[in-house]
């Protein structure tokens, strides 16, 4: 069962995929889909969650965690961009049954609902997102251009996240 709802999910992710750019020196995940975009720059809103599902392989056996660590390459400079915890856990948000610790080679998907903060100014910026294991050794990482501009009400970003996680919602 595990087996078919991981051919289901890697289906899924590579119909719809995000066309992203691979680290330098680090493994590329097997997809990146970015809610409403499939080539970037990725408009995003300020006030509201860009939502992304990264699907990738383990690259140990028995890794029991994973976190997630961004930055944003503006106007040439590297800016980290602290995540909160209940985002950056990417064991907590694994997709479609799976749970840690993961192995070597399985296939598993995170949901990356990164807030766009309405401080941030409206500009391009690459946004490089790591999925880093405990030692610190990077698990995949890729690049996404995204376009931020201005954004939705609180009530409009509520209902933009409920309806794109609950597709099946009336």
């Amino acid at each position: 069962m595990l087996r078919i709802v991981s051919v289901l999910a890697l289906i899924l992710a590579t119909v719809s995929a995000t066309n992203v750019k691979q680290c330098k020196d680090k493994p590329f995940p097997l997809a990146v889909r970015v809610a409403d975009c499939e080539e970037p720059p990725c408009v995003v809103y300020k006030g509201t969650y860009a939502i992304m599902e990264v699907h990738f392989l383990g690259n140990n056996n028995n890794i029991k965690s994973i976190t997630t660590t961004t930055t944003a390459r503006v106007l040439g400079m590297n800016l980290p961009y602290d995540l909160p915890e209940e985002v950056s856990d990417v064991c907590r948000n694994l997709l479609y049954g799976a749970m840690c610790p993961i192995d070597k080679d399985e296939d598993v998907t995170y949901q990356f609902n990164f807030y766009v903060e309405p401080v941030f100014p409206e500009i391009t910026a690459d946004v490089t997102v790591t999925l880093n294991d405990v030692n610190g050794e990077p698990i995949t990482c890729f690049v996404v251009s995204c376009k931020i501009r201005k954004g939705a009400t609180a009530t409009q970003r509520d209902e933009y996240l409920l309806d794109w996680t609950n597709p099946h919602s009336e």
